[in-house]
Formats: structure tokens, C-alpha cells, sequence
């Protein structure tokens, strides 16, 4: 059997988990929720990074920084979790969804501009599959009409583009470590990272559900006490404890992924060259992790034929996003701009791999050995 996903252990889990379990300390922001924080400050580098629930729990307090309000608009791609939308329909705004790139399956950049209105709080890029969104036009455009940019980093941790990490490049970033990414927090978690100076303080604020504790213990106010609106956004002590050993072993995770990855790419070409699949493309100046590795093969009975090969011989491939624009939810509380011209083509045609940290070589070579029968 091949699964489609296992949750990475590093060996020190248990161990610091054991640690907070003899502590006086289980609740958020102990000793390993502040060493994780500081390890994304120092090595991203960000303003402020918060440890959070989950990555929805992140985005729905970007929503609440920029202070989204009921008629503002949020530019996205449909092709997302239906999170990135959630966050902000919480809060009032109206979705408006742009197609995507064909190539990288992200926003196009191209299209934004023309989705912009009076009503347009924000711009949310969601960098699929830890590639990025071709950011500096993104940000060229925030600038113009005076947006926010809340990236949508969910599976992009350890990616950059032009060189800076993702999620540090917009306003703010979030993340995610369900035990679906190449990091996590034991099963769920998140991230916030700051990156304009003008949020760092309220973000703490409305995470400890709008008070000043934290102030309050670093001696900073003489009174704890509810100061603005907020919500729980702190992760447990055992959350952390988990994370941190995830972090200590940040790169030979990332390596390890990444020689996965090149190994199903190098074991796919030829089928690639015989065009029966098409493999992800990753721009010049993108660098990513290895989050996902996915083909596209002709139409959608296409996919459910393959994958269906597939499951008798023990190997779980999955399809992602069902576009959130065709869904019931995202016709109420929301619209599509423009002509629908890939996002629903290319997500009819992606089919992703199993491929997880610790994934043996016979484990891959199966699963392209598995293909080529299919195809040849």
C-alpha cells in the first residue's frame, strides 16, 4: 500500500511533547512557541510571525487586521481551499474570482487589474503547490490602487520567489501545518506572519482574543484587559513542541522532499515527451518544496480511469480543488470575472501523487512504473 500522504516525524517529537507534558506550561506562546516564532522571524525573515490553529485561522485574522468590512471586494483564484474565501465572506466581503495560468496553476497576474473596483480591499494570492505567484506585478498593482496583499501560503513554506521567501512579500502571509504539508504542527496548526510594520501590534492583540496579555507579561502595560476585538488564535504548547522538532530538521525535510519530487520528474519525462501527460512547470525565478507533485492528463474521465487503475494496486493518487466559483457557497458569495478560460479545464485534468518525507525509491518507482503500464 501507498498512501497518499504520511505526516512527517523527525525522531524528537515525542520527546519535546514529554517535556511540555512535565511542564507547568500547555497553554500558547511557552517556550517552544517562541522558539518556532523566532526561527520564521530569523530565517524567512518577517516583522512578527504568530503561531496559529491552522492557516484558516491565520487568514481569518488577516481579514480582521485590514479590517474588512461587509461590501469590500477580495480578489482571488477559484482554485483553492475554501478557506482562502471563508476568511474574508466571514467578515462580509464579496469574492470576486479570476482565472488562473495554465501553466503554474496560479492567479494570472494578467487578469487582476481588470477585476479592480471602488469596492477592492485586498488581493489574495494563493501560491498552489509552493510556486509562486508572479508577485512583483501583483504587488506593482496593491500599489497602484492601494490594496492589501494577503498571501496565501498555505503550502509554500521553505518556497521563494525572486529570491524572498513566500509569504514575506505581501502585507501578510499565512501558512499551514496540517498533516498534509511538508511541515506540521501535529496534525493541524498555522502561521501569521507580519510584514507591515502598522499590524504587528493589533495582530497580537486580536490572536489573545482581543486583550493585552501579551503586553501585559512582557511588562510592556500595568493592566490586563480587553482592549479590541478578537478571537482564539493561540495554539496549544503541544502544538509547538511537535512543530519545533519539524523545524530542527527544516532542511534535510526539504531535501528529502525534493529528491522525491526530481525523481518522479526525471521518471515521467518520457511519457511527458510522448505527450500522454503533461508535468508542472516551476518558473525561472521560483524556488519551491517539493509540496505536492501532480501531472495533468487529457479530461476528466481520463483522470477517474487512472486513478481508478490506480487504487487496485495499492497506490492512492487523489484529484485537488473542485473551483469554488462552481460550488453553492461560491455562487452566493461570489462571482467570477472574466472568461472561466483554465480554472476548470486544468482542475479537471490534475492528478496528484503520493509523495511524503521518508518516501522510499521503490515507493516512487512504483508508483511510475504503475503509470507507464497505464499509458504504454
Amino acid at each position: 500500500m501507498i498512501p497518499f500522504n504520511k505526516p512527517p516525524v523527525t525522531g524528537n517529537e515525542s520527546q519535546f511533547i514529554q517535556q511540555v507534558l512535565a511542564s507547568d506550561k500547555m497553554s500558547g506562546d511557552g517556550p517552544f512557541g517562541k522558539r518556532c516564532q523566532e526561527w520564521f522571524e530569523k530565517n524567512l525573515p518577517t516583522k512578527k510571525a504568530l503561531l496559529t490553529p491552522s492557516c484558516t485561522a491565520a487568514l481569518e485574522l488577516a481579514a480582521i487586521l485590514i479590517d474588512i468590512k461587509p461590501g469590500d471586494e477580495v480578489i482571488m483564484p477559484s482554485y483553492t481551499f475554501v478557506s482562502t474565501a471563508n476568511a474574508f465572506v466571514l467578515r462580509g466581503a464579496k469574492i470576486v474570482f479570476v482565472d488562473i495560468r495554465s501553466d503554474t496553476m496560479n492567479i494570472d497576474e494578467k487578469l487582476i487589474e481588470a477585476a479592480i473596483t471602488t469596492r477592492t480591499k485586498a488581493i489574495v494570492p494563493v501560491h498552489y503547490a509552493g510556486v509562486g505567484c508572479d508577485m512583483d506585478v501583483i504587488m506593482q498593482l496593491a500599489d497602484k490602487y492601494n490594496l492589501f496583499v494577503i498571501e496565501d501560503a498555505a503550502q509554500g513554506m521553505m518556497s521563494s520567489y525572486n529570491g524572498k521567501a513566500l509569504g514575506t512579500i505581501g502585507h501578510i502571509g499565512a501558512f499551514s501545518f496540517h498533516e498534509t504539508k511538508n511541515y506540521t504542527s501535529g496534525g493541524e496548526g498555522g502561521l501569521l506572519l507580519i510584514n507591515d510594520e502598522q499590524f504587528k501590534h493589533r495582530a497580537e492583540v486580536i490572536r489573545e482574543k482581543g486583550t493585552n496579555r501579551s503586553q501585559f507579561f512582557r511588562g510592556m502595560v500595568d493592566k490586563y484587559q480587553w482592549v479590541d476585538i478578537g478571537s482564539s488564535y493561540l495554539p496549544s504548547e503541544l502544538q509547538a513542541a511537535y512543530l519545533w522538532a519539524q523545524l530542527e530538521s527544516a532542511e534535510l525535510i526539504n531535501s528529502n522532499r525534493l529528491s522525491t519530487w526530481n525523481r518522479y520528474y526525471h521518471g515521467l519525462k518520457d511519457l511527458a515527451k510522448a505527450e500522454k501527460i503533461e508535468l508542472a512547470s516551476i518558473p525561472e525565478n521560483c524556488i519551491h518544496n517539493a509540496h505536492m507533485f501532480y501531472l495533468k492528463v487529457a479530461n476528466l474521465d481520463e483522470r477517474t480511469a487512472l486513478i481508478d487503475y490506480l487504487k487496485p494496486k495499492g497506490i492512492m493518487a487523489v484529484f485537488h480543488y473542485v473551483p469554488l466559483h462552481s460550488a453553492k457557497a461560491g455562487k452566493d458569495f461570489g462571482f467570477f470575472h472574466g472568461d472561466d478560460e483554465y480554472t476548470t479545464k486544468e482542475s479537471e485534468r490534475l492528478v496528484r501523487l503520493p509523495i511524503w518525507f521518508g518516501m522510499s525509491e521503490d515507493e516512487v518507482d512504483s508508483v511510475i512504473d504503475a503509470l507507464k503500464e497505464f499509458y504504454l
